[in-house]
């Protein structure tokens, strides 16, 4: 039988004095190996604990072979040392994975849906179940069912048994470990399920507080169900009403009115977002047919409060008409500068030639095809520069 660790014996504890027997860095991870731990290793879908090692955070733990390796923020000596955990993170852990074997027994004996999967997050976690769908009706009736275990005080206790006596016992697994040798560690809910597992756990249903099915997503064949429990519950709820409250204040209603109001408001900004563009598109035209009748092979002119979109616009309809000039336009809005160069089809100019010069004059970049070139213009410092530029190549 492999050795049994504190976090195993005393999984309330929270301080130890042990020994650094081992120290070594693991591609440029610096481990040590304790003669004991009251920090519980990464596995069977829960996080490993963290704490500190003397004065050194200790940032995750992994078994590999025989080793408990204590991954840590810097290297330590060999000796005694006081390692201290993170309680607050290993109550959460506890309070999480005992419901996972609350809801997993309760969704395989009342509603027969198999638990094939389970992830234990840092804000929520999740149980793949081998059931195609799952209704709202059914998820009601399954929080409810927990939630009635929780309620009922049921201990939880976890004790080592032969290998013989595993199989003379009704216990629900999805296997041992590979190359596991010697006595298994059962953990049990009294009067609900038997299960195999080395993780740790409350003394009793209670501790978990309570549960919220969050949701279920289809998954690989099954269905992915979301939950939460314990401080966890409480801590979301306190996060919920916060932003409800923030969009109380912004929205001015009720929160049973906050869903329908903002519904509303999105309508409204998706008709006046309509009314703006086909505003832009009725200026575009009315400015390109003011530049089409300018004088001289070359139009040029600036836009404050523009965008690229408004300055092809301008050209296309610009060029359409003025079918023998070129162009230069550029504009400064929340999005940056930006600039168009384009030519009408009768006119000589190589407009991705030009382009690429006057994207190089405003410290630029761009590019484009056939008659109009456009792009980001980091500075309009050299405008005046590269219209004169333009200007000469006609």
């Amino acid at each position: 039988m492999s050795r049994i660790y504190a976090y195993e014996r005393e999984p309330y504890r929270s301080k130890l004095d042990v020994e650094v027997i081992a120290t070594g860095d693991e591609d440029g991870r610096p481990f040590a190996v304790l003669n004991d731990t009251i920090l519980y290793p990464e596995s069977g879908g829960q996080p490993a604990d963290r704490g500190q090692l003397g004065a050194v955070q200790v940032l995750g733990v992994e078994r590999v072979g025989d080793e408990l390796r204590h991954y840590l923020e810097a290297p330590v000596e060999e000796g005694p040392a006081k390692l201290t955990l993170d309680w607050g993170r290993r109550f959460d852990h506890m309070q999480q994975h005992t419901a996972q074997h609350l809801l997993t027994a309760i969704a395989a004996d009342r509603f027969g849906w198999e638990t094939i999967g389970f992830h234990l997050a840092p804000s929520t976690c999740d149980i793949d179940l081998d059931v195609r769908a799952i209704s709202p009706a059914q998820l009601d009736a399954l929080e409810e069912a927990v939630v009635e275990e929780i309620r009922a005080d049921r201990v939880v206790i976890a004790r080592w048994v032969d290998p013989e006596e595993l199989a003379r016992l009704e216990v629900r697994t999805r296997g041992l470990p590979a190359g596991h040798a010697g006595k298994v560690r059962l953990v049990e809910i009294l009067g609900i399920e038997l299960n195999t597992c080395g993780g740790t756990h409350v003394r009793s249903t209670r501790e978990i507080e309570t549960i919220k099915l969050l949701g279920t997503e289809s998954m690989h064949g099954g269905i992915r169900l979301h939950w939460i429990a314990g401080a966890r519950v409480r801590r979301r709820l306190a996060s919920v009403e916060a932003r409800c409250a923030e969009l109380r204040g912004v929205l001015g209603a009720a929160d049973e009115e906050l869903v329908a109001i903002a519904e509303l408001k999105l309508e409204q900004l998706k008709e006046a977002l309509r009314k703006q563009k086909a505003l832009a598109a009725q200026l575009a035209e009315a400015v390109a047919d003011h530049l089409a009748h300018r004088d001289g092979p070359l139009v040029e002119a600036h836009f404050d409060d523009a965008d690229l979109g408004f300055l092809q616009q301008v050209a296309r309809r610009c060029c359409a008409s003025h079918r023998a000039g070129a162009l230069l336009l550029t504009a400064s809005g929340v999005q940056g500068a930006c600039f168009v160069v384009a030519a009408g089809d009768e006119s000589a100019l190589d407009v991705q030639a030009a382009g690429r010069r006057i994207a190089a004059a405003l410290e630029g970049r761009g590019g484009g095809s056939g008659r109009i070139f456009q792009g980001k213009a980091d500075s309009l410092a050299r405008r005046v520069e590269a219209v004169e530029m333009l200007a000469a190549g006609l």
